[in-house]
């Protein structure tokens, strides 16, 4: 129960700052962080594959109705989410899929690759579907790669606060 109170309050906290501030920063037109995805990346490894795609279909349309993006982060966090367990056999063992959650204090470098190549796969998704076109690739990657570097770093500097302040 305790543990669905966090990840409620979580969920709202991370799109209200999504929402609220987050969307209106863009560094030079090319880096935005997407912080939502935080979430996802933070939910128990072993959780159910099909409940975690509905949990990322609901993050992405609740950024969907309040950024007034037709469907574009719904279907991100959607793929996403569906993808999830693959990614993370890429980097974490089979004994750790069972009620972990993961992170920094947990995983060390294995969280942070993991969710380097999370965030990545999210913002490839996300600004592909949002761009609509790849006429101007060079452009895409540029921003692909800079929002990537940008929520990585948002995403480290959390966790590893939040693991600091449980060890005190």
């Amino acid at each position: 129960m305790i543990s669905f109170i966090r990840f409620s309050i979580l969920f709202i906290v991370l799109v209200l700052l999504q929402v609220l501030a987050l969307d209106n920063i863009s560094f030079y037109g090319y880096a935005t962080p997407y912080l939502y995805i935080y979430f996802i990346i933070k939910l128990p490894i072993g959780i159910n594959r099909y409940f975690l795609t509905l949990l990322g279909f609901i993050l992405g349309l609740t950024i969907d109705m309040f950024c007034n993006t037709p469907g574009i982060a719904a279907a991100a966090t959607t793929c996403v989410a569906f993808f999830r367990r693959p990614v993370q056999g890429l980097f974490f063992q089979q004994e750790d899929f069972d009620s972990y959650i993961p992170s920094v204090s947990a995983f060390g470098g294995n969280f942070i690759k993991y969710a380097v190549v999370y965030v990545f796969i999210h913002h490839a998704i996300l600004l592909s579907v949002e761009s609509f076109s790849y006429f101007n690739i060079t452009n895409l990657l540029l921003k692909i790669l800079t929002s990537t570097v940008l929520t990585s770093l948002l995403i480290f500097a959390i966790d590893c606060f939040s693991s600091n302040k449980k060890k005190v």
